[in-house]
């Protein structure tokens, strides 16, 4: 046995991708342990299209991951075809060397990720170096491409050469228009650095016909049957986190272009609810009956520990030759909280993640009742910024007005309110437009509804969930808020800290004549034991007291 083949089938303890440490929130390392959970999902839909046939015994089954950082995913496949093609190709060197240079395929997505890729699949950083456990490339990159990529920028100034007082050539822009790429939407402005600096443009995205690129990088006559990833999650250029794009949903979008059997991807779970951008991506999504399987970790930090991504992530496996529902399953604290339930996924705007929550939400959409966010102001309600802060106090005011803003109250002239001035002296429910923790478990979803009397406004820190003629209603309507059926509903829509109207689109509008709790919410939907059970299970019992007035410690519930 060669000794260099035999080292990918030795144990190494600690596996080394298991102590890496993430590059950054937006470019994840996929523990071995996941990558392997999305392994045999695939392997199981393998087998109930081929008869129950092995996917790791078939010699010819090609393997790409187009995102490649850690390696994982080709390393465990390849270790995985190199035990599957033992009976086949009984000689371990010949069966690595076809392994590893007929059936396994990266891009790399930076030049530090692409080493390290190499790394882990060849044994070495070389794909023909001396320590390498593949035998015929004739090249150091192997099946694992990368070279540096440029953005194409459009709509920018351009660069021109100047010199400092030291004499040092620079660049600098000739003006002040900032280009974007016309690919992936990346800051000129950003990411236009240099030679010296990565530039995030990746090659798999950063093209207008996918099928061409791939045919330039591995030949004219490739076309793979599985395209697995765990994508680059965002482009932040140059926001501090404020301006980040989500572009994840183009990786999914080119693999789907190069029309494979499989594709099996882990992305962030915000796309099923939100997202800045992913609004046409949900929809093709939802309404792609080759969806196989999802499976959903809505817990913070569960799939991929140490890492913060709000939302938690999920994998799909879209199955090129199934039509049909989806099987979705969630899993929490490792373990599934039910069996897989298949469902057509576009029974509504968004996905409804937990499958217990859809028997719920049917039957409060069997009354045909008008939802809430009709009713729930946008952002900017009275057209102030978050920091806008008026006078401490109304005197010197000719008209004041109260202004709730950010964890204070101040004063206005009523003369300085251009948007919805009608609504000013009018009774108001205020509800924070951000409203989460860092906890691993959101439990309250929604802040504490504020009483503004009339005379009040209130800046971009809040919307105006309703307005009304009479306190009666107000306080009916703020108690009708702070309901556990209410924020059960919010909570199939939000999976960030944003609470903006679109959350609401689930939550009956009632007649506010009359009180509301959660007993006479549960009779009115007929909902049973089991289904109260769930919804409080999910959704803590709000003990504040009620507030009428913002002091400056509960401008958002914490």
């Amino acid at each position: 046995m060669n000794g260099q083949a035999g080292f990918t089938l030795r144990g190494r303890n600690p596996d080394v991708l298991t102590c890496i440490a993430n590059l950054s929130n937006d470019e994840v390392f996929t523990p071995p342990e996941f990558a392997n959970r999305m392994l045999d999902t695939l392997a199981e839909a393998w087998a109930a299209r081929n008869g129950g046939a092995n996917i790791w015994a078939d010699s010819t089954v090609t393997f790409l991951d187009p995102c490649a950082k850690s390696g994982v995913f080709l390393r465990e496949i390849a270790k995985r075809l190199i035990a599957g093609l033992a009976a086949e190709i009984p000689v371990l060197q010949t069966r690595v060397n076809h392994v590893l240079t007929r059936q396994v395929f990266g891009i790399g997505i930076t030049t530090l990720t692409s080493l390290l890729a190499r790394r882990s699949l060849y044994c070495s950083k070389h794909a023909n170096g001396e320590h390498s456990v593949a035998e015929g490339f004739a090249g150091d990159d192997g099946n694992i491409w990368f070279q540096r990529t440029e953005h194409n920028w459009v709509g920018g100034g351009k660069w021109i050469e100047v010199t400092d007082e030291a004499g040092n050539t620079l660049k600098k822009r000739g003006d002040a228009k900032d280009g974007k790429c016309e690919f992936c939407g990346a800051s000129q402005h950003a990411l236009d650095r240099g030679e010296g600096f990565e530039t995030h443009a990746y090659a798999f995205i950063h093209t207008n016909n996918v099928k061409a690129r791939i045919s330039e990088l591995f030949g004219a006559d490739m076309q793979f049957d599985v395209i697995i990833g765990n994508p680059p999650y965002q482009l932040d250029d140059g926001g501090f986190g404020t301006s980040a794009a989500p572009i994840y949903q183009m990786f999914v979008e080119q693999a789907l272009a190069l029309e494979p059997k499989y594709a099996i991807f882990v992305t962030p779970s915000r796309w099923m609810t939100g997202g800045k951008g992913l609004d046409k991506f949900r929809e093709q999504m939802l309404a792609d009956k080759h969806l196989r399987v999802i499976v959903d970790y809505p817990k913070l930090y569960e799939a991929f520990p140490g890492v913060k991504i709000r939302g938690g992530i999920s994998y799909f496996l879209w199955d090129g030759d199934y039509q049909g529902p989806c099987q979705f399953q969630t899993i929490w604290d490792g373990q599934p909280t039910g069996p897989a339930v298949a469902r057509h996924l576009n029974a509504y705007d968004v996905l409804v993640r937990r499958n217990e929550a859809v028997p719920i939400l049917e039957k409060v959409k069997a009354a045909g009742e008008p939802t809430l966010d009709s009713r729930v102001s946008s952002g900017k309600p009275f057209g102030f910024r978050t920091f806008f802060h008026g006078k401490p106090s109304a005197a010197g005011l000719k008209d004041a007005v109260k202004l709730f803003g950010s964890q204070k109250v101040s004063w206005i002239e009523r003369s300085q309110i251009a948007t919805n001035p009608q609504w000013i002296d009018e009774w108001k429910v205020l509800m924070t437009a951000v409203q989460g923790t860092s906890a691993a478990v959101e439990t309250k979803f929604l802040s504490k509804p504020i009483i503004a009397e009339p005379g009040t406004a209130c800046t971009e820190t809040y919307l105006v969930a309703g307005h009304f003629d009479n306190e009666a209603a107000a306080r009916n309507y703020a108690g009708y808020l702070r309901t556990r059926f209410v924020r059960f509903l919010v909570s199939l829509r939000k999976v960030t800290q944003h609470a903006t109207r679109d959350v609401y689109a689930f939550v009956p509008d009632l007649p506010l004549d009359q009180p509301w709790s959660d007993e006479n919410l549960y009779q009115r939907y007929g909902l049973t034991a089991e289904e109260i059970a769930f919804i409080e299970a999910q959704v803590a019992v709000h003990q504040d007291a009620w507030v009428d007035e913002l002091a400056p410690d509960n401008a958002i519930d914490e």
